[in-house]
């Protein structure tokens, strides 16, 4: 299969995530209009205009209500998924980093960076009658990251608990009950943490870290499974919902993208054997760095965000599934 390109976006893409049933698509970049798309042929629904900064992340609830953004303009907004408008704008000291909905869509948590003056720390807000009067009121938890700055962010099994990746390679669990740390992964990771993502059943979860690596972790214990080697930083991964398949994405730097030609072999989707650790597969196709990856609902296709601005989605042929491995 062709893979569908989707152009909307003028700057590097940040963040790609679907819906749960898989039918929508949203992409947000740096140019401060995240996008949803249709995920079967590619077409542009809609945006959602009303920031004034680079968006940094979204996430899209469980029935595909509610949108909630981060950005650079120091704010985290609520928006209506189908009529793209704002329900509620937050402001924050600082711009917001990670943004996401607990699984049953009652609460949402965000995460501020370590910028002017201001520390990293940890918002969670009740959504469940979400109105304009959200953005004067306060956070129903709150907890400063006095250690290094969140870059990822995870909710943990029955909403109970959020999984925290950091600049300094560290991952932590936070009990929101209590408001404080209840597990901590020690230094699995030697680099920043740039994304996480969970496996359908929320049992494990894989990172993808700027020490080239991209390690899959239990989602209780912390305890480091597999790891995923390649030469360059992984800027995301992610963990098929059908098949053992780990998918990462990557590549250097943006500032050095330019020395280097796209023949290199440093933009590919590379494609790793969840359990034997082995790599089987790559597909070409962004002209930059990739940014962000999303397995479809169904497992039969994924999709790509990349510095080049684009969005990739690609369906996997009938060869895929019948590849075993010996």
């Amino acid at each position: 299969m062709r893979p569908l390109m989707l152009q909307g976006h003028e700057r590097s893409i940040t963040q790609i995530k679907y819906n749960r049933e898989g039918d929508l698509l949203f992409s947000c970049s740096k140019d401060q209009k995240p996008n949803v798309w249709y995920s079967l042929n590619g077409e542009r629904l809609g945006t959602y205009d009303g920031h004034q900064g680079a968006v940094w992340c979204l996430d899209v609830d469980w029935e595909s209500r509610k949108l909630i953004t981060g950005a650079g303009d120091m704010t985290t907004k609520l928006w209506d998924v189908e009529y793209g408008t704002i329900i509620a704008s937050i402001p924050t000291k600082s711009s917001v980093r990670t943004s996401h909905f607990s699984f049953s869509g009652n609460q949402a948590a965000y995460s501020t960076d370590k910028a002017m003056g201001q520390s990293c720390e940890l918002f969670l807000i009740d959504v469940r009658n979400a109105d304009s009067s959200l953005s004067e009121q306060e956070p129903t938890l709150r907890i400063p990251m006095t250690e290094s700055k969140i870059t990822s962010m995870l909710w943990g099994p029955l909403d109970e608990t959020i999984i925290t990746g950091h600049d300094n390679g560290n991952i932590a669990i936070w009990d929101i009950r209590k408001g404080q740390k209840v597990v901590d992964s020690g230094s699995d990771h030697t680099g920043g943490i740039n994304d996480m993502q969970l496996s359908k059943d929320g049992t494990m979860f894989v990172t993808a870290s700027k020490d080239t690596t991209a390690k899959l972790f239990d989602s209780e214990s912390l305890m480091c499974l597999k790891t995923y080697k390649t030469e360059r930083p992984v800027n995301s991964a992610a963990i098929s919902p059908i098949l053992d398949h780990v998918v990462l994405g990557g590549g250097q730097d943006a500032m050095e993208v330019t020395t280097t030609s796209t023949k290199a072999g440093k933009f590919d989707s590379r494609f790793f054997h969840l359990i034997y650790e082995e790599e089987f597969a790559r597909l070409k196709g962004h002209f930059g760095p990739i940014n962000s990856l999303a397995f479809h609902p169904d497992g039969k296709s994924y999709a790509s965000g990349g510095e080049d601005g684009f969005v990739r989605v690609q369906t996997f042929d009938s060869t895929y599934f019948e590849n075993i491995f010996e």
